[in-house]
């Protein structure tokens, strides 16, 4: 049986919800081959981030070049890459696979305010990597260092989509999962030509972790599987929704069911 591959070039999570960790879960229940590039090691829990080491330039590289070398990745996905060299290692490799879909979810700042990306990081990551990309996927507070524009409501986030999409060239969603006062979880779509709101009632009393990188790679596994990205998105938003509300306990924590497809 042939499975098409995915490639997440992220960060590690010890504590197993989130970055790579998740990827490759969500890759799995797509039945696409999940491979991986570890852009940075993190101790960490649902609860808190303690540190962040990244992966020198050189392994990122080798990791990177390993994987197209023999498994012609058919989507590939950026997730937390925290330093300037990391994001421009990925930028440079990533040029020459102009061909393949890139999905940039752009890792700034945990839930709790630990930063996973240097500010440095920030202006590699404009100049060279949402060049590159098919489609980056801000949270409200990325969306607002991208655009540099506050984002409170469905109205800016329809403007922060177009303005990234002007600015970059690349598709946007724009999730608001964390707007204040919504009965619904409301992301909004952009690629130049189609808009979309994509809506899903909100599950109550859950605090998620690692929502961002599930949803990122559940589009990634998508594009591998050939969907055209405006429905790739589609199914990412359906796929995230049960997977949330599929969700289970572990101590006092509440994590995602990535299995559920």
């Amino acid at each position: 049986m042939h499975r098409p591959v995915a490639l997440t070039i992220a960060g590690s999570d010890s504590g197993g919800g989130a970055g790579i960790q998740a990827d490759l879960k969500t890759f799995a229940a797509f039945g696409v081959h999940g491979a991986s590039a570890i852009a940075c090691l993190t101790a960490q829990n649902p609860g808190r981030v303690y540190a962040v080491e990244p992966a020198s330039p050189r392994m990122l590289r080798l990791q990177i070049e390993a994987v197209f070398s023999e498994l012609h990745p058919a989507a590939v996905k950026t997730g937390m890459l925290f330093s300037a060299e990391s994001v421009r290692v990925a930028a440079v490799l990533l040029q020459k696979q102009d061909r393949v879909p890139l999905v940039v979810d752009p890792v700034m700042v945990a839930g709790n305010g630990a930063r996973l990306l240097q500010p440095e990081a920030i202006k590699v990551l404009k100049q060279h990597l949402l060049p590159l990309a098919r489609l980056v996927t801000p949270n409200l507070s990325e969306a607002g260092i991208l655009t540099g524009r506050k984002i409170a409501n469905v109205e800016t986030m329809r403007a922060a989509a177009r303005e990234i999409h002007a600015r970059f060239g690349c598709a946007a969603l724009v999730k608001g999962g964390h707007l204040h006062g919504m009965r619904e979880a409301v992301d909004v779509y952009f690629d130049g030509r189609n808009e979309l709101l994509l809506t899903a009632p909100f599950i109550k009393g859950i605090r998620t972790h690692g929502t961002g990188c599930t949803y990122s790679a559940a589009i990634t596994a998508a594009l591998a599987l050939g969907h055209p990205l405006p429905q790739a998105v589609r199914l990412a938003k359906n796929y995230i929704t049960r997977a949330i509300a599929g969700g289970y306990r572990i101590r006092k924590h509440y994590a995602l069911n990535p299995l559920l497809h």
